[in-house]
């Protein structure tokens, strides 16, 4: 491991790595009718780190896990632009030139950063419920409504903050990760190397803070007294996700959810082991998949005839950190998801269960309304 670019990890109690070994107890028939004792074999390691959700703070996790670099999308610049209302949500239009070829998606969150706009219109944080070549309709993440204009703005730009990350269907990233988990009161160093990320859960509650828990698989473990990953890097200090500043949309639509979970997995794990080293050499990697659970008051039938239906539709959780006009956020979106359950309780309000898994959409790419992959992440601080 290189001994410097390291940084410090924020994170919730209960954080571990630990060294796991296969061992083999020795069946031996013997007169004095007792054990000889067991061997230690190969051994692989594996770590957990329960967070808080914050933009930035675990870009290089991400990456990890969805096997791609994060990605900017470059600003839309000379643009001329009408705003008008469209029910609860608003519409973007462009005199010319294509919001697809320039690189939008379907859940991206947008701003208008230049631009003679009215003050409710520029700078804020829009999230795209749906895009054509022409226009974008918007919904304003901290709610505060748009104003129609209705003479075009000349000479507007729109902006995709942060960056984005997603699993490419090519080109797939094949990274390595080391952690130290440094106690300098013992002394005590213990270096975990070439590890990969193999999941993140991530819970959503409508009351307390969004947060994501990583699962990590690695192969082996140094011990020493000495720090290794000397001078890292502070922790992030971007504020952590506010649940009350989210929103959930299904098939497009913000719909009122009491719950969303989300566990993207990279299906890693240890090589088989070889003769002679203890040590594994590799991992096996799976493909990644994700599934999760939203819950709701059940107050209409839309969700159970989607499920019922076997309706493939997107799924998007866009969360920022305050009510600020241009404040930090992250959104997660499931291009293509299927709902299989609907169970409910029977208290003082039905509160229904929908278990949902996603796949890669049929279809995708640049110029299109999503990346033909199963998970994209968009982190307004993402490096």
């Amino acid at each position: 491991p290189q001994t410097t670019g390291s940084q410090l990890m924020r994170r919730k109690p209960g954080a571990s790595f630990d060294k796991n070994s296969d061992t083999y107890e020795n069946d031996e028939i013997v007169d004095h009718q007792q054990s000889t004792g067991q061997n230690e074999g190969t051994y692989s390691t594996v770590g957990k780190l329960p967070c808080y959700l914050s933009p930035g703070s675990y870009a290089v996790e991400f990456k990890n896990l969805l096997r791609q670099a994060w990605a900017a999308t470059p600003a839309i610049t000379g643009l001329s632009i009408t705003i008008a209302a469209a029910g609860q949500a608003w519409t973007i239009t462009r005199a010319s030139g294509s919001f697809l070829t320039d690189g939008i998606k379907q859940f991206d969150m947008v701003r208008l950063t230049a631009g003679s706009f009215n003050a409710a219109n520029i700078n804020k944080n829009l999230n795209v419920l749906s895009v054509t070549a022409s226009s974008l309709t918007v919904i304003p993440q901290n709610g505060v409504t748009l104003v129609a204009e209705g003479t075009a703005v000349t000479g507007a730009t729109l902006s995709v903050p942060g960056k984005k990350c997603w699993v490419p269907t090519t080109g797939h990233l094949d990274g390595f990760l080391t952690y130290e988990d440094w106690n300098p009161d013992v002394p005590s160093s213990a270096v975990f190397p070439d590890v990969k990320v193999g999941a993140a859960a991530i819970t959503v509650p409508a009351s307390g803070n969004p947060e994501v828990s990583w699962d990590f698989m690695g192969l082996s473990r140094a011990l020493g007294t000495s720090e290794v990953l000397t001078s890292p890097n502070a922790a992030t200090t971007t504020p952590v996700l506010a649940d009350a500043q989210g929103k959930v949309m299904v098939n497009g639509v913000v719909t009122p959810v009491t719950s969303v979970t989300a566990n993207i997995t990279g299906n890693i794990q240890p090589g088989d082991p070889e003769v002679g080293s203890q040590a594994r050499s590799g991992h096996k990697v799976g493909k990644v998949a994700a599934s999760g659970t939203l819950t709701a008051k059940f107050s209409q039938t839309t969700l159970m005839a989607l499920r019922d239906n076997q309706t493939v539709i997107p799924l998007a959780v866009a969360i920022a950190v305050d009510n600020s006009a241009a404040s930090d956020f992250v959104v997660i979106v499931f291009p293509a998801v299927k709902i299989f359950t609907d169970s409910g309780d029977d208290g003082a309000e039905i509160i229904k269960t929908y278990n949902w898994v996603a796949q890669i959409p049929a279809t995708g790419g640049a110029s299109l309304a999503n990346w033909q992959t199963i998970v994209s992440i968009q982190d307004s601080q993402a490096p």
